[in-house]
């Protein structure tokens, strides 16, 4: 089994023996058990919301157990309560697996959850040494509230549906919504990193997907298994300068990392920054300016045995660059 796929096994695992806590229930972050941890500040109310996956024990006529999202809340970032269920995957959903990395973004006054969905069903063997490719891609969601419950669109994923795809994130520029996403290296062997324009009410695809750059362009990335992509997230500097984090692995295990575009634009192309924004067996970062105005990297350390938990770093936008906070 690839290291990714053993990590998300185990975490799958660790899920599903964690007793499940009701709402109003408080937890501290250190205790919270959390991969790809995505958070949403409500500056008007003083909350911050706390979105992961969850997964019932309830199996879909496939096999699979019927995957989800639940958030937390806390107005200090450190006493979550929760959680609360706000999404359930359809049962006539094109796959019903676990969701992996749920994003939740605001966008002209809806909320929108960004879900990766997985299955265990294979679509094409893959060759001698090479894991299968399973169904999986990135589907959209949408409530009018960060609470839920959010719904479907057509049921069905915003990436290439006969591709292995993950970790979809939004992006608007000049008024056009934009998913970024990932080609996952299981397939392609050197992980791509991709880009769709979607509907200007983010209810389906509106033009073909483009390649923005590969995994092993960034000098900093080591091949452990292949060259891997995963979780984008976009940031403009305050000089004005398109960034976007994304995680792989280095010299010190799952890492942060930086690209960013020559032109200011989402379609680049890019440059990798030569050491990554973070290397310490921890990834799959966003960012996001605190309740008191301070700035943020979202990400989950360390990356395995059950063992992850949310940490978030302060860190510095210097106009040409991010770095961590001394």
């Amino acid at each position: 089994m690839s290291l990714k796929n053993h990590l998300r096994t185990l975490f799958l695992l660790t899920m599903l023996a964690l007793p499940v806590m009701s709402s109003g229930q408080t937890v501290k972050t250190a205790d919270l058990h959390i991969r790809d941890p995505f958070v949403v500040v409500d500056q008007a109310k003083g909350v911050y919301y706390l979105y992961r996956s969850a997964t019932d024990d309830v199996f879909a006529p496939s096999g699979d157990r019927i995957g989800g999202v639940e958030v937390f809340t806390s107005k200090d970032l450190e006493n979550w309560e929760g959680p609360v269920k706000v999404l359930t995957v359809p049962e006539d959903n094109w796959i019903h697996g676990t969701i992996w990395a749920p994003e939740v973004h605001k966008y002209r006054n809806k909320y929108y959850i960004f879900a990766t969905l997985n299955t265990d069903i294979k679509w094409k063997r893959a060759e001698k040494g090479r894991p299968d490719y399973l169904f999986r891609g990135t589907q959209v969601f949408w409530s009018k509230s960060p609470m839920g419950p959010f719904k479907a669109f057509d049921k069905v994923p915003f990436t290439p549906q006969d591709q292995m795809c993950l970790d979809g994130t939004l992006w608007v520029e000049d008024g056009q919504p934009y998913m970024v996403y990932c080609h996952e290296w299981v397939e392609t062997v050197d992980g791509e990193m991709m880009v769709r324009p979607l509907k200007k009410d983010l209810s389906a695809p509106a033009g073909d997907p483009q390649r923005l750059f590969c995994a092993s362009a960034a000098p900093w990335v080591t091949s452990r298994d292949l060259y891997v992509t995963d979780g984008p997230f976009l940031y403009r500097t305050r000089n004005g300068k398109l960034l976007r984090i994304w995680s792989s692995f280095g010299e010190g295990g799952y890492a942060v990392g930086i690209a960013e575009s020559t032109t200011g634009k989402i379609t680049g192309p890019w440059k990798q920054h030569a050491e990554p924004l973070y290397s310490t067996d921890g990834g799959h970062g966003m960012i996001f300016k605190s309740l008191d105005g301070r700035l943020f990297l979202s990400l989950h350390g360390p990356n395995g045995g059950g063992l992850e938990r949310a940490r978030f770093i302060e860190i510095e936008d210097t106009g040409d660059n991010l770095i961590l906070k001394k």
